[in-house]
């Protein structure tokens, strides 16, 4: 039975890996710096913790054979902000934990790469893993240096990995006041009846996948038994801002307010990630449509408003 330490798990990408890996049997520990919440599965043994702290770290490796590494303290769009800041609170702290990793005797990380950031512009469409990673901001920067000191530990300690570069991840549970997913933001927003912010003129292209397709993806790499690969994970399908509140619309019968303001530096045109090598390897395909994964998260948001307020108005 694989023992499993989450890194970052009681975040949304996280708890739903979670329920993956239990599902399969595996012994899961959650490193989280949040206390554990009331809904999370008895099965599952909760550390609370400082990525950042070594003894921290330490504790939550020891006795665990494998990790999936979710932590990341910056978003794209904060990121070159303040790249130092990116640098010293996640490449420096996952370098550490790799040494805890050696220390401990671990033998696989499982790690959550960016497949929207690391290519940068992409020449072309699909992106396959064998395009050329030009970062246009500090978060694909950092992501990247993490895949190769992965590749370092492998040669130098012989650790395991597998880099699953994760495209743009939307569904239930997702917090629409974050500062990522524009599926969750939208129909939060939607909902409410407010006004929908668009970056530019709606016409950037992203590929969201389902994130109940994703954390099986993560569950799937923890149990491989090859020791190494990099793998894209997203739907192989591109919508753009427009087509997204388009869905929405439909999805809710009515238009949706709108409004345009000056686009971002960072955002490529186009991302659409090829996921036919983890097809071939990792066993693994999308199998929630866009359109219904997005009527699950609606569903899920509109669900979870209805239960925020009491019918007079008064918050239970």
């Amino acid at each position: 039975m694989r023992r499993c330490l989450v890194l970052g798990g009681g975040g949304f990408l996280g708890g739903h890996i979670v329920e993956a890996l239990l599902a399969r049997g595996c012994a899961v520990r959650v490193f989280d710096r949040t206390p554990r919440r009331a809904d999370v599965d008895a099965a599952v043994d909760w550390v609370e913790g400082d990525f950042g702290n070594r003894g921290d770290v330490g504790q939550a490796v020891d006795g665990c054979d494998t990790a999936v590494h979710l932590v990341s303290t910056t978003v794209p769009k904060t990121s070159n902000d303040d790249p130092i800041h990116d640098l010293e609170s996640n490449l420096m702290p996952t370098v550490r934990f790799l040494e805890s990793a050696r220390r401990h005797g671990l033998r696989r990380v499982v790690f959550a790469s960016s497949g929207g950031t690391v290519y940068g512009a992409p020449a072309q469409i699909p992106i396959p893993e064998s395009h050329a990673t030009r970062p246009l901001c500090s978060y694909g920067i950092h992501k990247l240096a993490i895949e190769h000191y992965l590749h370092l530990y492998h040669g130098l300690h012989g650790l395991e990995y597998c880099v699953l570069r994760v495209s743009n991840p939307f569904g239930e549970r997702q917090r629409p006041d974050g500062s990522q997913g524009a599926v969750a933001v939208f129909v939060d927003r939607a909902l409410r009846n407010d006004e929908i912010t668009i970056w530019g003129d709606g016409s950037v292209v992203r590929d969201y996948v389902y994130v109940g397709d994703v954390a099986r993806a993560f569950a799937l790499a923890v149990l491989r038994h090859e020791p190494t690969g990099v793998f894209n994970i997203g739907s192989g399908q591109g919508h753009s801002l427009l087509t997204l509140l388009a869905a929405i619309e439909r999805q809710l019968g009515r238009p949706v307010a709108r409004r345009h303001v000056e686009s971002r530096a960072f955002d490529v045109p186009i991302n659409v990630l090829d996921t036919r090598l983890a097809a071939r390897e990792l066993g693994w395909t999308p199998d929630v449509p866009f359109e219904a994964g997005l009527q699950r998260t609606a569903a899920h948001l509109a669900a979870a408003a209805a239960t925020a307020v009491a019918p007079a108005g008064r918050r239970r």
